[in-house]
């Protein structure tokens, strides 16, 4: 049987840490809401610790170009989104490798030799 996962925004999280700081239990919140005490109690440390910033979905990491290479079509504003992408990628790995060079000139000990 497959997972679903299903994500909470930082409102509704805000909302039923209130509600369990204002005193309400997470057991009853879990009843009436379908989200597991132990999420809302994990939401609330994160709060405590780190406001309502810390309950901001945080950004999955993976293949930012798959969502176009799944269309047998692109409109026009997502092909340019796509080159775009592409080109942010290209940009990475050049100042990977300018910095990967620099390196190697810096422990060189400066590139040029002079007499």
């Amino acid at each position: 049987m497959k997972k679903e996962y299903t994500f909470h925004s930082k409102e509704e999280k805000l909302h039923l840490v209130k509600r369990y700081l204002a005193g309400e239990s997470p057991v009853k919140l879990h009843e009436e809401t379908g989200i597991s005490d132990g999420n809302i109690r994990k939401w609330k440390r994160q709060y405590l610790a780190g406001g309502e910033a810390a309950l901001a979905n945080k950004k999955k990491p993976g293949n930012s170009l798959l969502k176009y290479t799944r269309k047998k079509k692109l409109s026009r504003e997502e092909e340019l989104e796509y080159q775009v992408e592409l080109l942010k990628r290209e940009l990475l790995k050049k100042d990977a490798e300018v910095a990967r060079l620099k390196k190697i000139i810096e422990l060189e000990g400066g590139g040029t030799k002079r007499k």
